[in-house]
């Protein structure tokens, strides 16, 4: 590999990539294979016959030669667990399997993010297939709030709700399965958020997180524990002899679904997860899913969806209801066959989304003002921004670039008149938000509050947001501080525009689908002129860069205009630039074509070989 500083090793012999010690994102630049990786990766290529750079990406994702077969190939079948293996996964099962034999009317309660309308859509399309009528609440996220609450509970039940399942949510609902249980009606539970060992009383609550559950399958989505439960519930009615005259349900058509819950919830690519975004994406070609399909074609999604495409096209719109709009669009989107519906709930949660763009767009002016006036003054661990004027439905989005910006864990929080903050937040790699803020509701710092590592919400009295501050300050600093001073940026390889062709990234995605926990590659182009940057869109840096051997490439840097990163690529027009960034193919009119991602870049002039 070309670039790669020999002299300068880290302990596990990762070397510094094309001399960069501080890039335009104040990172040093290392080869992300580890020497012991790299013979693995030698071992992969010469077993399985795959090209070098297939081997290197696999190896650097820690895959053991052992293992690297099935890897290339992940399959529901090899990797689906058996269902009992969670804690009260059979009283679950059993219990709606009693309510479908009873031809009960069941409700389904879900959350108003995507991981809530797929789990929603995944249950209620496979009761759809055996004759079950079900019937779908989303929250409104303003006036109800996350989670089951008594008066919609008391609503489904005098609808005619048998039992009420609820999916991504359900797991700290104290008070309102207490009135569940008051009205009579029998509550399970299939949720992924982190817990405390006291738990709601239900008829089952199935949740990897619980801290008595043993199954090692905590990395799952929501939608993902929703599609064990029907593979349990499926061979439980199977036993019962419901398909002796009635055909059984495809369970792997609701795979679409599960992708795109998967990869918008930001949970690991791994194992199990892997094998529904890579089977779920192949589902989602076959355009099966009306909702999905309208939404590719408002995105403008060409060609093959990828998990970029779900996690910054596709989701951000079934999101948009439930931020700024009707809750219930999402999840009615992706239940309906109506081509002709779809395509109306599609352009209308497009036009949401717009709107969100522009909201957040405002919010994160004054979020960004009082960010660095804590950093410049305090430099707090955890930022807390907030205003009475800020839209609750779209503070996580706000705490999210937040959390980009100034590289560490960051809340944004919207008050009411009467000082009640809902907030949102957002964490780095390395530090667990959602167990500080449970201990924070522990400590009756917060009126409410959870989520898991990566993201969490809360609710808190303004009067409590010092006391708040400090609290995190001691639970975090030391995990952020360790966090930041991992400021390097692990490069799988070095190649030149030339190189990056149409065939690469094919062979590239053998080893994919990349998301969390499974970091797509990332290339150098060392010295690279930029024969045209300028800004496009909402903030974004388009640009060509071109090798010495005559061949260009089209990259892009997204939302970078205003960024230290943005500012270096548009002042280098002209010049060469080390530029880092991720491979991807864009499909239009049936032609395939290469563009970078870019992540960075580095001065040349700068670095030491």
């Amino acid at each position: 590999m070309t670039g790669i500083d020999q002299t300068a090793s880290t302990d596990d012999g990762r070397r510094r990539v094309l001399g960069v010690t501080r890039s335009a994102g104040e990172r040093t630049w290392r080869e992300r294979l580890t020497q012991p990786q790299g013979a693995t990766a030698l071992a992969i290529a010469q077993r399985l016959g795959v090209p070098e750079v297939v081997a290197r990406v696999m190896a650097a994702r820690d895959v053991p030669l052992e293992a690297a077969e099935r890897f290339l190939d992940p399959t529901i079948k090899d990797l689906m667990p058996d269902p009992s293996s969670l804690s009260d996964m059979e009283a679950a099962v059993v219990r709606v399997a009693d309510a479908v034999g009873a031809g009960a009317r069941i409700a389904i309660f879900g959350d108003y993010d995507v991981d809530g309308a797929t789990s929603s859509a995944v249950l209620s399309r496979y009761l759809s297939a055996i004759g079950i009528a079900s019937r779908i609440h989303i929250p409104d996220r303003i006036i109800e709030g996350y989670g089951p609450n008594g008066p919609a509970i008391r609503m489904l039940r005098e609808e005619g709700a048998g039992l009420l399942v609820c999916v991504d949510c359900g797991s700290v609902s104290f008070e309102a399965f207490a009135e569940a249980r008051e009205v009579g009606l029998d509550v399970v539970v299939l949720d992924h958020h982190q817990v405390g060992e006291e738990l709601p009383a239900t008829a089952a609550l199935v949740n990897p997180n619980r801290q008595d559950d043993l199954s090692g399958l905590g990395h799952l989505a929501a939608v993902g524990v929703t599609f064990v439960f029907l593979v349990g519930l499926n061979r439980e009615l199977r036993r019962r002899g419901m398909f002796r005259a009635r055909r059984e349900p495809d369970l792997l058509a609701l795979l679409d679904l599960v992708a795109v819950g998967t990869v918008c919830d930001v949970v690991p690519l791994k194992g199990l997860n892997r094998a529904f975004v890579r089977k779920g994406l192949l589902a989602m070609h076959g355009r099966a899913n009306a909702g999905l399909a309208a939404l590719g074609d408002v995105s403008r999604v060409h060609g093959r969806a990828t998990p970029y495409h779900l996690g910054f096209m596709i989701g951000p719109r079934i999101n948009a209801g439930g931020r700024i709009g009707d809750a219930a669009l999402g999840a009615r989107l992706l239940t309906t066959d109506d081509m002709d519906e779809a395509r109306t709930i599609a352009e209308r949660l497009d036009g949401l989304n717009a709107e969100r763009q522009a909201i957040e767009a405002e919010m994160l002016l004054e979020g960004d003002a009082q960010a660095l006036i804590a950093t410049q003054q305090d430099d707090p661990a955890v930022l807390l921004t907030g205003s009475p004027g800020w839209h609750p439905g779209v503070v996580g989005l706000v705490a999210a670039r937040l959390k980009e910006r100034y590289r560490r864990p960051a809340f944004a929080i919207a008050y009411d008149v009467d000082g009640n903050g809902t907030g949102s937040g957002r964490s780095i790699p390395g530090v667990d938000l959602g167990a500080a803020v449970r201990r924070a509701v522990e400590e009756k710092i917060l009126e409410k509050g959870g989520g898991h590592a990566m993201a969490a919400g809360l609710t808190v009295r303004r009067e409590k947001l010092a006391e708040l501050a400090a609290f995190l300050q001691d639970a975090l600093a030391e995990d952020v501080a360790a966090a930041r001073s991992a400021t390097e940026l692990k490069i799988d390889g070095a190649m030149t525009a030339g190189a990056a062709s149409a065939d690469l990234l094919h062979m590239l995605e053998t080893a994919g689908p990349f998301g969390a926990g499974h970091p797509e590659p990332v290339f150098a182009f060392p010295s690279h002129r930029v024969t045209f940057a300028d800004t496009v869109g909402k903030g974004h840096v388009r640009l060509t860069l071109a090798d010495g051997g005559g061949s260009t490439l089209k990259a892009i840097a997204f939302k970078a205009a205003d960024t230290p990163l943005g500012q270096a690529i548009l002042g280098a027009r002209g010049s060469a630039l080390h530029v880092a960034g991720a491979l991807s193919l864009d499909t239009w009119q049936g032609q395939e074509r290469v563009q970078l991602r870019v992540i960075d870049v580095a001065d040349p002039q700068c670095s030491r070989l």
